[in-house]
Protein backbone atom coordinates (compact mmCIF):
# COMPACT_ATOMS: atom_id res chain seq x y z
CA UNK A 1 0.00 0.00 0.00
CA UNK A 2 1.27 3.41 -1.17
CA UNK A 3 1.59 6.42 1.17
CA UNK A 4 -1.00 8.32 -0.53
CA UNK A 5 -3.67 5.69 -0.68
CA UNK A 6 -3.05 5.05 3.28
CA UNK A 7 -3.31 8.92 3.67
CA UNK A 8 -6.87 9.17 2.20
CA UNK A 9 -8.70 6.93 4.54
CA UNK A 10 -6.49 7.98 7.70
CA UNK A 11 -8.84 7.96 10.60
CA UNK A 12 -7.42 11.67 11.97
CA UNK A 13 -8.96 12.72 8.33
CA UNK A 14 -12.84 13.19 9.87
CA UNK A 15 -11.68 14.58 13.13
CA UNK A 16 -12.93 17.98 13.67
CA UNK A 17 -12.00 20.86 15.57
CA UNK A 18 -15.06 22.48 17.62
CA UNK A 19 -13.53 25.57 17.84
CA UNK A 20 -11.78 26.03 14.75
CA UNK A 21 -14.14 24.24 12.01
CA UNK A 22 -18.06 24.16 13.98
CA UNK A 23 -17.72 27.13 15.62
CA UNK A 24 -20.06 30.01 14.70
CA UNK A 25 -18.27 32.97 12.69
CA UNK A 26 -19.27 36.37 13.95
CA UNK A 27 -19.42 39.20 11.46
CA UNK A 28 -15.61 41.62 11.61
CA UNK A 29 -16.39 45.10 11.66
CA UNK A 30 -13.90 47.88 10.88
CA UNK A 31 -12.36 49.61 13.59
CA UNK A 32 -9.41 51.94 14.20
CA UNK A 33 -8.06 51.01 18.03
CA UNK A 34 -4.50 51.40 19.53
CA UNK A 35 -3.58 48.61 21.04
CA UNK A 36 -0.51 46.70 22.60
CA UNK A 37 0.76 42.71 21.86
CA UNK A 38 2.55 41.23 24.85
CA UNK A 39 4.91 38.26 24.61
CA UNK A 40 7.47 36.74 26.25
CA UNK A 41 10.62 35.83 24.02
CA UNK A 42 13.10 33.34 24.84
CA UNK A 43 11.08 31.48 27.06
CA UNK A 44 10.18 32.77 29.72
CA UNK A 45 12.54 34.98 30.43
CA UNK A 46 10.97 38.34 29.61
CA UNK A 47 8.36 40.11 28.50
CA UNK A 48 8.46 41.92 25.00
CA UNK A 49 5.48 44.63 24.45
CA UNK A 50 4.72 45.75 20.87
CA UNK A 51 2.45 48.37 19.26
CA UNK A 52 -0.34 47.43 16.94
CA UNK A 53 -3.96 48.31 15.51
CA UNK A 54 -6.38 47.02 15.16
CA UNK A 55 -8.39 47.46 12.16
CA UNK A 56 -10.84 44.52 12.07
CA UNK A 57 -12.71 43.09 15.13
CA UNK A 58 -15.56 40.57 16.02
CA UNK A 59 -16.12 38.91 18.94
CA UNK A 60 -14.30 35.65 18.38
CA UNK A 61 -11.11 37.32 16.51
CA UNK A 62 -9.45 40.41 15.03
CA UNK A 63 -6.98 41.90 11.94
CA UNK A 64 -3.89 43.73 13.39
CA UNK A 65 -2.06 46.35 12.01
CA UNK A 66 1.46 46.16 13.04
CA UNK A 67 3.63 49.35 12.65
CA UNK A 68 6.96 47.47 11.45
CA UNK A 69 7.57 43.80 10.74
CA UNK A 70 8.59 41.57 13.45
CA UNK A 71 8.51 37.77 13.91
CA UNK A 72 5.17 37.45 16.31
CA UNK A 73 5.01 34.11 18.15
CA UNK A 74 2.08 32.09 17.73
CA UNK A 75 0.67 33.02 20.98
CA UNK A 76 0.45 36.14 23.12
CA UNK A 77 -1.60 38.78 24.64
CA UNK A 78 -3.52 41.45 23.27
CA UNK A 79 -4.23 44.97 25.41
CA UNK A 80 -6.74 47.51 24.25
CA UNK A 81 -6.00 50.38 26.82
CA UNK A 82 -8.71 53.15 25.74
CA UNK A 83 -11.44 50.33 26.29
CA UNK A 84 -9.61 49.04 29.07
CA UNK A 85 -9.72 45.69 27.93
CA UNK A 86 -6.39 43.34 28.97
CA UNK A 87 -5.29 39.88 28.71
CA UNK A 88 -6.94 38.80 25.76
CA UNK A 89 -5.60 35.22 24.22
CA UNK A 90 -4.46 35.13 20.92
CA UNK A 91 -3.47 32.73 18.52
CA UNK A 92 -2.20 33.71 15.15
CA UNK A 93 -4.12 32.81 12.08
CA UNK A 94 -3.04 34.48 9.35
CA UNK A 95 0.22 36.66 8.49
CA UNK A 96 -0.55 38.97 5.17
CA UNK A 97 2.67 40.77 3.39
CA UNK A 98 0.74 43.96 4.20
CA UNK A 99 2.25 44.46 7.92
CA UNK A 100 -1.40 42.78 8.97
CA UNK A 101 -1.99 39.73 10.87
CA UNK A 102 -5.53 38.02 11.51
CA UNK A 103 -5.94 36.35 15.26
CA UNK A 104 -8.45 34.51 16.72
CA UNK A 105 -9.20 34.95 20.03
CA UNK A 106 -8.97 32.18 23.07
CA UNK A 107 -12.33 33.13 24.42
CA UNK A 108 -15.07 35.27 23.26
CA UNK A 109 -15.57 38.90 23.86
CA UNK A 110 -18.38 40.08 25.31
CA UNK A 111 -20.44 42.65 23.23
CA UNK A 112 -20.40 44.90 26.24
CA UNK A 113 -16.67 45.08 25.47
CA UNK A 114 -17.28 45.11 22.22
CA UNK A 115 -19.21 48.17 22.09
CA UNK A 116 -16.35 49.97 24.93
CA UNK A 117 -14.00 49.34 22.07
CA UNK A 118 -16.26 50.75 19.24
CA UNK A 119 -16.78 53.49 21.72
CA UNK A 120 -13.08 54.29 21.66
CA UNK A 121 -12.57 53.66 17.97
CA UNK A 122 -11.64 56.43 15.94
CA UNK A 123 -12.92 55.02 12.80
CA UNK A 124 -15.54 57.17 11.03
CA UNK A 125 -17.98 54.37 11.11
CA UNK A 126 -18.03 54.67 14.90
CA UNK A 127 -18.23 58.35 15.46
CA UNK A 128 -21.84 58.53 16.85
CA UNK A 129 -21.07 55.88 19.23
CA UNK A 130 -21.70 56.67 22.94
CA UNK A 131 -20.79 54.39 26.21
CA UNK A 132 -23.65 53.72 28.51
CA UNK A 133 -21.57 54.56 32.08
CA UNK A 134 -24.23 52.16 33.96
CA UNK A 135 -22.91 49.39 32.04
CA UNK A 136 -19.16 49.98 33.05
Amino acid sequence: MSVQSRGKNHFLNKEESFMYDRETRYRMEDTMNAARIEYTEKGVLNMAARRCDVVRISMSGAVLSLLTQYKLPEQFYLDIPDARISKVGCLLMRTYANNTVEVRFLSLLTQKELDRIFVFSTHPAHRDRVLDIRSW
